[in-house]
Order: structure tokens, then C-alpha cells, then sequence
């Protein structure tokens, strides 16, 4: 079913708008992705959007500072994946600093208590002894827990920036973008961004009490490495003011001051905090992170982060290293038998199960077979409950997942047990006797929101570069340019060249290094995954990225090949 992309190079947008001191090269990427404001190339904190816009966000912060005032114990509500451990370790961090006399953190199990503040982890909050409760990256469809909470005296607050169901908690305050009625410009914060924001209204409202004797109280930007962590992990889109924070989070990785759990993070990864980028923290931190809340307990991710030295930080980043590479392992397998069971499908909305499969990995691998098939894809695994299933699902652009979901709960009543999620990822439960039906109402579902236009797997490039802009100078330039990410894509180009030669590489020989005839001459070229594609011979038509390849001091240009064909 698979289908060869088609290659399309982006419209070229307005680059006379933006200053003429950028290369070609720049004004061209940046003017296609959009960006026509100079002003949007400056990325200082001074620039980040105010919190006061925040619907909620002043409730919020007044609930805090008499939280604070009074020296009640506040437990922050976690969530199992790596936006839910950056937004609770900054919460932690943040309020302590702020003056919190005691703070403490829970988070679901995500095998026996599923996602979001569910009536248990509210009992488990209570046991702790809290007094005050503060949900990170979820609360916003907690309807039972926060009924359960309430009926318990204690009070909650949501932070949180999932799409809201059509019935909103009764929670003491709600900050989140995208609840109904709030103004906030920017729909794309992720969890631990919202709950950064909740603790600038904080500071600013015990500022103006007085609480720092006259002084401007904490420095909250030393939480910034762990929001970009979170906002880039959490594949949430880089429009301006989240790459404000991005990139104000990777200057301060880069210069070392990062928290100690990030940097035995990097170190167990074998990575350097010098040139971090924000891929690295999406492909190299992230997945680490994770695998915490896939394999084992977030409890340990969170635990890494909230570490006050290397000594104490390093063990848990090598241990948290060890479970991503089991989890790599056992997700191999699980898309390998995936993408064997769709190998004959025409489906349009792909679900896919195996009894055996591992619950902490389905969303992964439903994202390897919708990138192979460019479908939706659901895929299942059975869970702890006897008789369900929980599924994890990643979305094509032109279909809405979250919608999708909604559309066949409202016409199947009951089919569904429960859902949540938003536009390119979602999860749900169901009862295992309800699989077939499900996999055909959600077939049809697809069917009936993607035309042969969604359909068509496209692959964007920014075009062909000129003789002189094929250098490494160019390459230098983009790597300092981003931070690239979801919505404001790394930089590739296409464009013909001549295969000189080629050798596989790699344990199992799946990538391929190529050396290419271009415009500037020979040149090195790597292609992870490409060894079915490969070519040995003649003109091939390569999208590719411009990198530098740095080796043993020596720095050079090669190309990143993301797509290959005969030309």
C-alpha cells in the first residue's frame, strides 16, 4: 500500500519583506514558512507574549500565593510523558523557589490508571497530603477526578492545553489556551509552556505584594531548558512565541546551565551540550525521557529532572538510556509485525493489534506505520483491565483525530469507552469484542474527511540550491538559524545528482552512505533507512538537508538524505 511521495517545492512566500543583511538562502526559507514580520526573527525573552491573557491564569495565581501564604502542601498532578515530567518538574522547582513551603508530585501509573487525574491518582494526591492540587499537561477532561476531588474539600487547579470535551471541569481555576472563550494568540503551548506561564502570573502577583522585599523575586528563566524540552518533545507547533522559547531554553543547554538531569541525560546519550539543537531534544532527550512513562514509571524520568547533582542525576540517565534501548528494541518488532498485517490493506483509516504487543509502545509504532502508509493509523495493545484495549493513534494533515474520534462516538454510542487527544495524536479505550467494528467505522470515518489530495504522500523542499550556496558556510548558517521543529520545518532541498558510489552501513547494513557528483563537485551523503531504495548507479533525484558532518575535529559538508529516486 505503500506509495512513492511526490516532491513539491514550497511556494516561495514574500523574502523581499525580510532584511537584506540574511543570506538568500535564509530569506527564502524563512519567507516560505510564512514569516514576513523582520520582527519575528528576534527571539529574546523580551519579546514572549504576556501571561495576563490567559483566561484563568490571575484565579490561578491567586489560589497559589494563599496556598503559599498559608504553608499548605501542594501536589502537582503529572502526566507519564515527557511535556507531563518537564511541566511537573518545573512546577516543583518553580514553586519552590517561589516560596511553596511544600510541594510533591504524583503521576499515573500508565498501565493501571490511564491518563489524566482519574479518582484514584486524586485518592493517591490526598494520601500525600495534599492540600491544594495542580494538574500539569491534563485536568481538562477530568471531569470524575475533579468531581472526586471536590467531594473530598480539596481544591484544583487545571493546567493544561488539550482540547477541551464539551463539558469543562469543576476545578477551582482553568489556565489553558484552548479552553473556549480564552484570548491567548498563541493555541500552541505545550503543557509544561502553560504551566511556565501559570508560575510568570504567580511571580508577578506576589511581586506586587511585596514578597520580594522590593526585588524581582526568582529567576524563573533557569526552568527555560525544560520547557524547550517539553515544547519540542511534545511535537507542539514552533510558531514564534513558542521558538522564544525554545530557543531561550537551548542558549541556556548550550552554555552549561542547564539542569543536572539534562545534562546526564546528554552525557548518557554521548552528546555534547555545545551544538544541541532542537532536534536533539526531540530525538535524543525526548525519547529518554519517555521511555520512563513507556517501559517502567515516569516517577524515575521526573526524578532525573528534579536531581539537584550529577552525581545524583547521572545513575538515573543511564538507567533511563538502558530502557529506551529496550524500548527500541521492542518497538522494531512491534512495527515490523505492524507493517506486515497492512502490508495488503486498502484501508484509509489503518488499525492495527497483536494480543502480545506492549501497551507503553502502540503510539509509536502507529506513528512508523503512518509514516509508511501516510494514513491514519490506530494502533492496540490489551490492557491491564480484562477485556480492553487502549490505542494509540498519529494523524495525516486534513484529518483531526480528536474529531475523527468524536464523529464515530457520536454515531456509535458506546463503542468507544473513552478518548481524548487532539488533531495528530490521540488515544482511546474499547472492549476487545468491539475491535471489528471499531476498524470499520473508523475506516469509513477517514474515508469520509480525506480526499485523494490528503491522500497523496508529499514531500516539501525549499528547492534547489545555486553553485555557490551549496557550501558548508550555508549549512553553518541553518544550524545557527532554528530552532526548526513541527510547523516551522528544518530547512531540505532538492535537486539531481550523479551516484559515484555507495556501501551500506550499520548494524544491519539499513543505511547507506553515498558519495554524490553535485554542483560543487564530489560530496559525501548519508541515508538512514535507505538501503531499500538504494541506487548504485546513474542520476537520482535527492531531497536532502544540508549538514555538517564533525568528526575528530574536523568539520565538513554532507548531505542528509531524507528521499531518493532515479532521476
Amino acid at each position: 500500500m505503500s506509495r512513492a511521495p511526490t516532491i513539491r517545492r514550497r511556494p516561495p512566500g514574500e523574502p523581499q519583506a525580510l532584511p537584506a543583511t540574511l543570506s538568500p538562502v535564509l530569506r527564502r526559507v524563512y519567507a516560505a514558512r510564512g514569516l514576513r514580520d523582520p520582527a519575528q526573527l528576534a527571539l529574546e525573552l523580551k519579546h514572549l507574549l504576556p501571561p495576563d491573557r490567559l483566561l484563568g491564569i490571575e484565579a490561578a495565581a491567586a489560589q497559589l500565593a494563599d496556598a503559599i501564604a498559608a504553608r499548605k502542601r501542594i501536589v502537582i498532578a503529572g502526566d507519564y510523558d515527557a511535556d507531563g515530567a518537564t511541566a511537573c518538574a518545573i512546577a516543583v522547582l518553580g514553586l519552590q523557589a517561589l516560596g511553596a513551603a511544600e510541594v510533591g508530585h504524583v503521576v499515573p501509573n500508565r498501565f493501571t490508571m490511564g491518563y489524566g487525574l482519574s479518582p484514584p491518582l486524586v485518592d493517591l494526591a490526598r494520601e500525600a497530603g495534599a492540600e491544594l492540587l495542580v494538574t500539569v499537561d491534563n485536568g481538562i477532561a477530568s471531569l470524575a477526578g475533579i468531581e472526586h476531588a471536590n467531594a473530598l474539600g480539596l481544591p484544583v487547579i487545571v493546567t493544561d492545553h488539550h482540547l477541551a470535551g464539551p463539558e469543562l471541569p469543576a476545578a477551582a481555576a482553568i489556565v489553558n489556551p484552548n479552553q473556549p472563550g480564552c484570548p491567548f494568540p498563541s493555541k500552541h503551548l505545550a503543557g509544561v509552556g502553560v504551566m511556565f506561564y501559570v508560575l510568570l502570573a504567580l511571580r508577578a502577583r506576589l511581586r506586587s505584594a511585596g514578597a520580594f522585599g522590593g526585588g524581582n523575586g526568582p529567576n524563573l528563566a533557569e526552568l527555560l531548558d525544560l520547557v524547550a524540552l517539553g515544547t519540542v518533545a511534545d511535537v507542539v507547533r514552533l510558531d514564534y512565541n513558542n521558538r522564544v522559547l525554545v530557543q531561550a531554553g537551548l542558549q541556556r543547554i548550550r552554555a552549561g546551565r542547564a539542569r543536572p538531569g539534562l545534562m546526564a541525560l546528554l552525557e548518557a546519550a554521548g552528546r555534547t551540550p555545545e551544538r544541541i539543537s532542537a532536534a536533539d531534544l526531540g530525538f535524543v532527550l525526548g525519547p529518554r525521557l519517555n521511555a520512563a512513562g513507556r517501559l517502567d514509571d515516569m516517577r524515575r524520568g521526573i526524578e532525573c529532572l528534579l536531581a539537584p547533582d550529577r552525581e545524583s542525576a547521572l545513575p538515573i540517565a543511564q538507567e533511563l538510556d538502558r530502557l529506551n534501548r529496550e524500548r527500541r528494541g521492542i518497538e522494531a518488532q512491534m512495527r515490523d509485525d505492524a507493517l506486515a498485517l497492512v502490508a495488503d490493506s486498502e484501508d484509509v483509516g489503518v488499525v492495527v493489534h497483536e494480543p502480545d504487543w506492549h501497551e507503553g509502545v502502540v503510539g509509536l509504532v502507529a506513528s512508523r506505520v503512518k509514516d509508511a502508509l501516510h494514513r491514519p493509523v490506530i494502533a492496540f495493545a490489551r490492557a491491564q483491565e480484562r477485556g480492553m484495549l487502549k490505542g494509540s493513534g498519529r494523524s495525516i494533515a486534513g484529518l483531526h483525530l480528536r474529531d475523527a474520534l468524536a464523529a464515530v462516538d457520536a454515531r456509535h454510542p458506546g463503542l468507544i469507552t473513552r478518548f481524548g487527544g487532539h488533531a495528530m495524536a490521540a488515544g482511546l479505550s474499547l472492549p476487545e469484542e468491539g475491535l471489528t467494528a471499531f476498524r470499520t467505522v473508523f475506516d469509513a470515518q477517514c474515508r469520509s474527511m480525506l480526499d485523494a489530495e490528503a491522500l497523496a504522500q508529499v514531500i516539501d523542499t525549499d528547492g534547489e540550491l545555486r553553485g555557490p550556496e551549496f557550501a558548508i558556510d550555508t549549512a553553518f548558517e541553518i544550524e545557527a538559524a532554528g530552532p526548526w521543529g513541527q510547523g516551522f520545518p528544518e530547512p531540505r532541498f532538492d535537486g539531481e545528482f550523479e551516484v559515484l558510489d555507495l556501501r551500506p552501513v550499520g548494524k544491519d547494513g539499513n543505511h547507506v552512505r553515498y558519495r554524490l557528483k553535485g554542483p560543487a563537485g564530489a560530496i559525501n551523503a548519508v541515508h538512514f533507512n535507505g538501503a531499500e531504495t538504494a541506487v548504485d548507479e546513474g542520476r537520482v533525484r535527492v531531497v536532502y538537508q544540508l549538514a555538517v558532518n564533525r568528526w575528530q575535529d574536523r568539520e565538513t559538508l554532507e548531505l542528509r538524505i531524507d528521499c531518493l529516486e532515479r532521476a
